[in-house]
């Protein structure tokens, strides 16, 4: 039997060890993709198939065979037990979910459960102007590991743009760093410009403005690029380490 698997719930968080008192590395969405590489009591140790990311899951909530026809573009979308009755539970951004049947306004994901058509997108749909997807963040609180609306983190914000998109990027800046291709250093920048630090990376949205999920301000923010070298180079001792670019 193939060893590939889905994600059946909004999200979970991936765990460094099998204990919920553990440190939090990154999060697993609806409709995500991943292998299981052993079992530990009621934890699964999982590679997600997109990234590589190994970490510990609960083992619940996933099943063998999914096709999705739909992604939500939206930062998060209402959960509907019937078309009218609105639950307390969402979807996050980039969900990959089935259609089983539609109606003028609403789609079903699954028996009874519904969202609304105006949040979602077909499966291969691109979208171009990434701007559209950052700004959806702004305000989300900041959260080490996090890539949803519950909180994010610096490098999951990159990474969503290509995973919605269907394009591969790794997780951790670390590997960001690597895989980027290098920009020549400049003291110009523009709209989709990526400044990287060690542990840290923002993405220019024009030539004087960035956007980030910045710890010390415990949310994602848009600020000034040069004062934002500035303080990093002053509070954290680190300098910009490459400079690359958007593209997918």
């Amino acid at each position: 039997m193939k060893n590939n698997y889905f994600y059946k719930k909004p999200l979970s968080n991936i765990y460094k060890k099998p204990s919920k008192v553990s440190e939090v590395t990154s999060q697993i969405i609806y409709g995500e993709k991943f292998k299981i590489l052993s079992k530990n009591k009621r934890w699964l140790k999982i590679k997600t198939s997109y990234d590589n990311y190994i970490g510990y899951i609960r083992d619940e909530n996933y099943i063998s065979s999914h096709n999705p026809t739909h992604k939500v573009f939206s930062l998060k979308t209402n959960i509907f037990d019937k078309q009218k009755n609105k639950t307390n539970y969402f979807l996050p951004f980039a969900s990959k979910i089935s259609m089983i049947q539609e109606n003028k306004k609403f789609i079903e994901f699954e028996k009874n459960k519904w969202i609304t058509k105006k949040n979602i997108k077909k499966i291969d749909h691109v979208e171009k102007d990434y701007l559209k997807i950052l700004k959806m963040f702004l305000k989300t609180k900041y959260v080490w590991g996090g890539k949803t609306y519950k909180g994010i983190d610096c490098s999951a914000i990159l990474q969503l743009l290509y995973y919605y998109n269907n394009k591969f990027y790794p997780r951790d800046t670390r590997e960001q760093l690597i895989y980027s291709k290098n920009n020549a250093k400049k003291n110009k920048f523009k709209k989709g410009d990526v400044i990287f630090w060690i542990g840290h990376v923002a993405i220019c949205i024009n030539a004087e403005k960035l956007i980030h999920a910045y710890g010390p301000k415990k949310k994602v923010i848009i600020m000034s690029i040069n004062k934002t070298i500035a303080i990093i180079e002053r509070t954290a001792k680190l300098t910009v380490k490459k400079i690359s670019s958007i593209k997918y």
